[in-house]
Parts: structure tokens; C-alpha cells; sequence
């Protein structure tokens, strides 16, 4: 039996809330799994659908980690038919007391701490405690490893994906209507956050739309940095280029990627947060769209450079120019999109878990 603690799991929405979602389905297949996850409002819907357990815990943030560790513990200690414990984060391990083995994904922002300071002694106290520590792709595990976390316990595993559903054809008819006259399209599914750096590719369009006067970049997501990405785009006057979209089915926005023919998502280090890997470019090829990722984090491992798209400096506007530019010239972009539908079946999660299997 596999008990999986975690901080974010739907029905939230965001890539970790996928992967701990695609994770438990799949450790599901394996042997019976028991799930400890934060309280949500509409969680009782999806639970009722689940073929599994999730045992929801509410509470004041403050107070809800002392309480789920205490009713973790106390499960653990009535229940000797769990062989691993599963944690999507360091912290949701730092009050467990358990002989059982242990296992921590780790992506990169949480662990980012100055070396010795006194959130990395915290760190390093849980993961190098444990059994496995499982890096989201190579920039994360040698992100570890400089920030002194036992390269022993460390593996790569990237994050997977499920098999991608046909899309309705009123959706591939409604994006298409939304893109229509757009013979180059962009596009970015992302949080609206300074790491994503949505700011230097609506900077890079600035210069793009003299070249190519039919080029459009659509936005989707949401986040602290919408509103001065708005005001951007006015101050530029590049309404009629960029686009941005919140609340829409998740078919559309499928739709929209299908429909596209760059996802682009050059990601910078801001701060301490940093793109550990990057599952929307993944997501991305599934419908045979390349993608043009940074340099700085994990893009690398998800991105084949010069095949399945191209990594650049997200640092610098003429990398991101003429990144998108070498895509389309000679429509570069639907020879890359070929390369792409092959290479995310790599990610897979029946793929994927072999790779878990080994270590639990």
C-alpha cells in the first residue's frame, strides 16, 4: 500500500495538482493507495468519482500542517500495510514519524534557499533523511546537489502526461474562429507570474508584428502579474496582437493549442523561483506544437533543442526574436511539430511509472 501526502491535488488546478493527480492514478494500478490532501471547496464531487481514498484536512493554513501530520502519524501507527510514503513536498514530511520508507518529489523553487541559511538546514534535514528524492529533471537534481542534498538518495523522473482526449470539434471550430486571419500564432497556457516572462515575448511582438503583421499571441492563465501585462501590451498599442483568456473550458483551451503553432514559455530565474521543468511544453507536443523554452531551469529535458523546438536565453529579447523567427521562416515550425507527437510519448504516465517502480 502507498500513502501520498500532498499539499495540492485537484479538483485545484495547476501542474502540481496534474502530476500528484497522475501519480496517484497511476500508484492506483500498482496496489491499493491511500491519499492525504488539503481541504478544497468542491472536493467532495471529485472525491465521490475516485476509486480510492482521500482523507481532506481544513483547518487555518497555520494550524492544518500540525493537524495532518498528526493524523497521518496517527494512521501510520494503526496501519502496518503501508510500504511507502509518497510526499509531493518537503514540508508535507518534516512532522512525519515513521520508520516506513520514504520518497520526496522535489521542482526546484522550494528547495532554492541561500546554502546554510536556515530554511536550506530544514531542507536538507528532511531529504537527506529519506529513502528517494526525485528530482522533476536534471536542473533540479544538480540544483539539489549544489544546495547539498545527498546525490545518493537523488533520481530523475520527469513529470508525465495522460493520453490526450479528441477535442471536441465546436471547440477546434471556436478557437479557430478566435484565430482566424492570425497566420502566425503564439501561444502560452501558464501563471501570469515575473518567471514565465511573458513581458520580454510581448516585447519581442513589438518588433515581430513589423515582419509579420499577422501574428497573434494568446495569453491564458492567471496571476499577480495579469494586470501589468495588460497595461503593457496598451503601452505598446499591441491590443490587437495579444490576447489574453482566463476563465475558459479546458477543451478550448486544448483547442487553442491544437490550433497554434508555437508554445513558447522562455522562462527566467526571478528571484529564487525557477522553472524546474515545464510540463506545458509536454503537453504541447502531444498536439505536434513545438515549443521555445529558457535556459535557465529544466526546459532541456523537455525540450529536444533544434528538433522539438528551441531553448534560448529568456534574458535576452533578441534571443527570444529570433527564436520565433527562425520557427517561422520556411514554416520551420510544422517540421518540428512532426518530431513532437513522437517525442512526448516518452511522457507518458504508463512510461513514467516503470520509472517509480523501481525505487518503491
Amino acid at each position: 500500500m502507498y500513502l501520498i501526502i500532498t499539499r495540492t491535488f485537484p479538483p485545484d488546478v495547476g501542474g502540481m495538482q496534474n502530476l500528484m493527480w497522475g501519480l496517484a492514478k497511476s500508484l492506483s494500478k500498482l496496489d491499493m493507495i491511500k491519499v492525504f490532501a488539503d481541504y478544497h471547496e468542491d472536493h467532495k464531487k471529485f472525491d465521490d468519482k475516485v476509486s480510492f481514498t482521500i482523507e481532506r484536512v481544513g483547518g487555518a493554513k497555520l494550524f492544518r500542517k500540525y493537524r495532518k501530520s498528526f493524523l497521518i502519524n496517527e494512521y501510520l501507527n494503526e496501519n502496518k500495510k503501508v510500504n511507502c510514503i509518497v510526499a509531493d513536498h518537503w514540508k508535507s514530511l518534516e512532522l512525519i514519524k515513521s520508520s516506513k520508507k520514504k520518497m520526496c518529489l522535489i521542482h526546484s523553487k522550494e528547495i532554492n534557499h541561500p546554502k546554510g541559511s536556515r530554511l536550506n538546514k530544514k531542507v536538507l534535514e528532511v531529504l537527506n533523511n529519506i529513502d528517494h528524492v526525485v528530482a522533476n529533471s536534471n536542473f533540479t537534481k544538480n540544483l539539489a546537489v549544489s544546495l547539498g542534498v545527498d546525490e545518493k538518495k537523488l533520481i530523475v523522473i520527469n513529470p508525465g502526461v495522460d493520453p490526450i482526449e479528441e477535442i471536441p470539434k465546436d471547440d477546434l471550430k471556436q478557437a479557430e474562429e478566435m484565430l482566424k486571419g492570425k497566420k502566425q500564432r503564439l501561444i502560452t497556457v501558464s501563471r501570469f507570474d515575473k518567471r514565465k516572462n511573458h513581458e520580454k515575448v510581448i516585447m519581442a511582438i513589438r518588433n515581430l508584428k513589423e515582419k509579420y503583421p499577422d501574428i497573434t499571441y494568446t495569453c491564458i492563465g492567471y496571476g499577480d502579474e495579469e494586470e501589468n501585462l495588460k497595461k503593457l501590451v496598451i503601452e505598446l498599442k499591441l491590443d490587437k496582437y495579444v490576447v489574453f483568456l482566463s476563465d475558459i473550458s479546458n477543451e478550448l483551451k486544448n483547442a487553442l493549442i491544437a490550433k497554434s503553432n508555437i508554445f513558447i514559455m522562455p522562462s527566467i530565474i526571478h528571484k529564487t523561483s525557477v522553472e524546474g521543468f515545464g510540463i506545458s511544453f509536454i503537453e504541447a507536443a502531444q498536439y505536434g506544437i513545438p515549443s521555445i523554452g529558457g535556459k535557465d531551469g529544466g526546459a532541456s529535458d523537455a525540450i529536444v533543442h533544434n528538433k522539438t523546438g528551441l531553448i534560448c536565453d529568456g534574458n535576452s529579447l533578441d534571443e527570444i526574436y529570433s527564436s520565433i523567427d527562425n520557427l517561422f521562416v520556411g514554416n520551420k515550425y510544422i517540421e518540428f511539430g512532426k518530431e513532437c507527437k513522437t517525442h512526448s510519448e516518452n511522457f507518458l504516465w504508463d512510461k513514467i511509472i516503470e520509472n517509480y517502480k523501481r525505487i518503491l
